[in-house]
């Protein structure tokens, strides 16, 4: 991953790399590895996120639908 420093400006160059960790999940990957995760809480979050992923998608496909 690359950012660029235009102008001497770290900090806007800082927030453009935090902000782009942050799309890629890096944050999240970082912060789950920091500790060690038993299978069966590793299968409970990969279901529960699952079933979050599920119900967000409906809910779109539902407001949307109910827009047109």
């Amino acid at each position: 991953m690359q950012v660029s420093v235009r102008d001497n400006n770290v900090d806007q160059a800082l927030r453009a790399l935090k902000k782009k960790l942050q799309r890629e999940g890096i944050f999240r990957e970082m912060k789950l590895k920091q500790h060690f995760e038993k299978p069966s809480e590793k299968r409970a979050r990969e279901k529960a996120e699952a079933i979050r992923r599920q119900r967000k998608l409906a809910r779109k496909k539902a407001q949307r639908e109910g827009l047109l």
